[in-house]
């Protein structure tokens, strides 16, 4: 099967459908023997025959007659590979900025729209959202406010979603209310601009209580030093969503209400490149609502997702 070639498929099909040699090598602009020896060539390494012919006649044998539709279905999806990459070599580069979370299935989902070139530089969701107004990005996974699209002028749409949970010492791995977790607010809001917004909404909304610290413990080995020195459980951040917990900590859900963080795609308002667009919907279609909108859901007011009321 390693020798059989594209053009000999063509040949085979063509072969097929006119059910005369003659006439098919006529159609195919090449030599009648020729023809005929690449059909040989053919059923040599497929090891079965394909035509039964005499002078007068050419008829499809069983297995030539098995074969034929699995070979146009072969053909079509090498011709659909060949406009792909034909669109993908005149297509525009999508540069793309994230902040720590990109969809596992990224590459699959855009590589037939476009050539998508992950940004090095790993920066905070207000940063992200402010280099694809200025320009620097096209596209970026962050976190942002419907305040911010207006201020920015950009666009966003769901692409993911983090259910929040509460790290907590001891062995009790019981859900834990809103109202009786700590939320970590950090001074340093060139870091933690983003999170601290969202922070300190979710406290105003659920009663949780609010600690302020100024060594950037939202997330890693110094956030788990605060939760043994707080006395409540202490709500994760998005960036620590995925993090290994020490042996000696416990998760425990948040219920009173869920905590979602949201996850968006933005793009200029005034963006009109169809590669930059067709990115944007491989990445968002069939994304779904992810819980967010389910009864006992929470969202800050002003996140883009949050239903009115």
């Amino acid at each position: 099967m390693t020798d059989v070639e594209l053009r000999q498929l063509r040949y085979f099909v063509a072969v097929a459908e006119e059910l005369n040699f003659g006439r098919a090598a006529e159609r195919l602009l090449i030599a009648g023997p020729s023809l005929s020896q690449q059909i040989k060539a053919l059923e040599r390494d497929l090891g079965v025959r394909l035509f039964d012919r005499d002078r007068r006649s050419v008829s499809l044998t069983p297995a030539g007659a098995a074969l034929l539709p699995h070979t146009r279905d072969l053909l079509e999806r090498a011709e659909d590979l060949k406009r792909r990459a034909g669109r993908l070599s005149d297509s525009e580069s999508v540069r793309l900025g994230y902040v720590n979370w990109l969809p596992p299935d990224l590459v699959r989902r855009t590589a037939s729209v476009a050539r998508v070139h992950i940004d090095a530089w790993v920066a905070p969701s207000h940063t992200q959202a402010a280099r694809v107004a200025d320009g620097s990005l096209d596209l970026a996974v962050c976190w942002v406010r419907t305040e911010d699209l207006k201020r920015l002028g950009l666009r966003a749409r769901l692409i993911g979603a983090d259910r929040l949970y509460a790290v907590s010492t001891g062995s009790v791995t019981a859900d834990v209310s809103a109202r009786d977790t700590d939320v970590l607010v950090d001074d340093d809001i060139t870091s933690w601009a983003s999170w601290n917004v969202y922070a300190e909404e979710l406290t105003q909304a659920t009663g949780a209580r609010a600690v302020r610290i100024s060594d950037g413990a939202i997330t890693g080995p110094a956030f788990f030093e605060h939760v043994r020195r707080c006395s409540r459980p202490v709500v994760n951040s998005p960036k620590g969503q995925t993090d290994p917990l020490p042996p000696d900590l416990v998760r425990r859900e948040v219920v009173g209400p869920k905590v979602y963080w949201t996850w968006s795609v933005v793009r200029r308002e005034s963006e009109q490149r169809e590669g930059v667009l067709a990115v944007v919907d491989a990445l968002c279609e069939d994304v779904g609502d992810l819980g967010i909108h389910a009864p006992d859901a929470w969202l800050p007011a002003d996140d883009p997702y949050a239903l009115p009321g």
